[in-house]
């Protein structure tokens, strides 16, 4: 499969491993940012924009499965794939416990890693694609329409702005699930500086407002996190 705008997040402390496995995706046309622990790593996913995790366990700071555990708060989709010198069957159970897809001992060989990421990207990026693709989403009694930017109930169309539609796929996505406040900020709009905060907060109310038509749908904040989207189904 092409490799094309796949951006991979790569948690290594090993530099020289690090930076070898970076040059591989790189060269094989991924686009690898690396992260020499586990709190950069951290910091680097909640800006947002990444279509692969691939862990080192081993880390200092933050080790790979919290990591991941941290990761799967704000994003439940994201592949992630652990790089681990354990083989031990605790390990790799507690691994796919934190929310792992994939588990690769060391050593290994590059190509078995680009194979085992293929795999996974051949069964979740056309699936997040048919998400933004398909006809509507249901978000209660209303329809929407991602494509078309529109929100429809009883035959009356809602015209979103690209940042509302945005706001509401996400919203749809993490259905029932906390949204992370400062993920959507980063994934919307780039930063999540006070000035975009407020800029959100806008867009939240005008969303709330066209759902309010029904009264089976709410936008609720969670106090200090995010926000959930509640819709019967």
């Amino acid at each position: 499969m092409s490799a094309e705008k796949i951006n991979v997040l790569l948690a290594e402390d090993d530099p020289n491993l690090g930076m070898l496995l970076r040059e591989y995706l790189n060269a094989k046309g991924y686009e690898t940012a690396l992260a020499e622990n586990g709190k950069v790593a951290y910091e680097m996913f909640m800006q947002g924009g990444f279509d692969l995790c691939i862990l080192d366990v081993m880390m200092p700071i933050k080790d790979g499965f919290t990591l991941a555990e941290d990761i799967r708060q704000t994003d439940k989709h994201v592949p992630i794939i652990f790089l681990t010198a354990k083989s031990m069957k605790d390990d790799k159970m507690k691994g796919f416990q934190s929310g792992a897809d994939d588990y690769i001992t060391k050593p290994f060989s590059m190509d078995e890693l680009l194979m085992r990421m293929q795999a996974i990207l051949r069964r979740t990026i056309p699936e997040v694609g048919k998400a933004k693709k398909k006809d509507t989403i249901k978000v209660g009694s209303f329809d929407f329409d991602f494509d078309k930017q529109l929100l429809i109930l009883d035959g009356k169309e809602q015209r979103l702005t690209t940042k509302e539609a945005n706001l509401l796929l996400m919203f749809c996505e993490n259905r029932y699930d906390v949204l992370d406040r400062n993920y959507a900020l980063n994934k919307v709009w780039g930063d999540d500086n006070y000035y975009n905060s407020r800029s959100m907060d806008v867009y939240i109310a005008k969303l709330r407002k066209y759902l309010s038509l029904d009264p089976d749908v709410e936008l609720v904040n969670v106090h200090g996190k995010g926000f959930k989207l509640l819709a019967k189904e």
